[in-house]
């Protein structure tokens, strides 16, 4: 792999969307493990953002979402022209400000969460944080495809099928939660196949540090 220099500013921004993971996995989970009548098994970390404590969690989304579009500016600058500096940063951005609206308009409680919460409730905010969130996802599950046609256009099978396998994994989570199931199975693997979202990000954003 060939290694050229890269602009500092350049740098800052991949290194800054390279916190985006670290960030958002280590707020998240902290907070899953410790808040009152959270389970991990039962609630997506979405819900996090409810509560005498959501702040936390809508803190938590908004700079991850501006930590993210660092990183989309940082693709952009460092791999365009190209589809991936192209279409990717879009894709990447798009998620960023999609997780910056999703801690802005928090979901409707449910399943219990908050403690002591009605449930069923249906609200302007509640649905705009799913409808935001999906909108995200799907960009990022496009992105990782676009990322991994990329190097394997370069010759890099293996960041080639790390992009496939993070894209088609985080898409069956998130297709498999989007049904509306409840099973402790999908709440879990939606949690687990964020983390690897994330750190396919983080792992790019220092990949791309080290030049085209």
């Amino acid at each position: 792999m060939n290694r050229t220099p890269i602009p500092r500013l350049n740098t800052a921004l991949l290194t800054a969307g390279a916190w985006a993971g670290p960030v958002y996995v280590v707020v998240g989970s902290t907070q899953a493990l410790t808040r009152e009548g959270f389970n991990p098994t039962s609630h997506a970390w979405s819900l996090l953002t409810l509560g005498d404590l959501g702040w936390i969690q809508v803190a938590n989304f908004v700079v991850t979402g501006l930590l993210t579009l660092a990183l989309a500016i940082g693709i952009r600058r460092q791999l365009n022209p190209g589809p991936a500096g192209t279409w990717g940063a879009l894709l990447v951005g798009v998620f960023g400000l999609s997780l910056v609206g999703a801690g802005l308009f928090p979901p409707d409680p449910m399943a219990g969460f908050p403690p002591g919460s009605p449930g069923g409730s249906f609200t302007i905010h509640g649905m705009l944080h799913f409808a935001l969130g999906g909108v995200g996802f799907l960009a990022q599950i496009v992105g990782c495809f676009i990322f991994a046609r990329r190097f394997a256009g370069r010759k890099e099978p293996g960041w080639a099928w790390f992009s496939l396998a993070t894209g088609l994994a985080f898409g069956a989570a998130f297709f498999g939660i989007a049904s509306g199931s409840g099973s402790v199975w999908i709440i879990v693997a939606f949690t687990v196949a964020i983390v690897l979202l994330f750190t396919w990000m983080t792992l790019l954003a220092l990949r791309l540090r080290l030049g085209r």
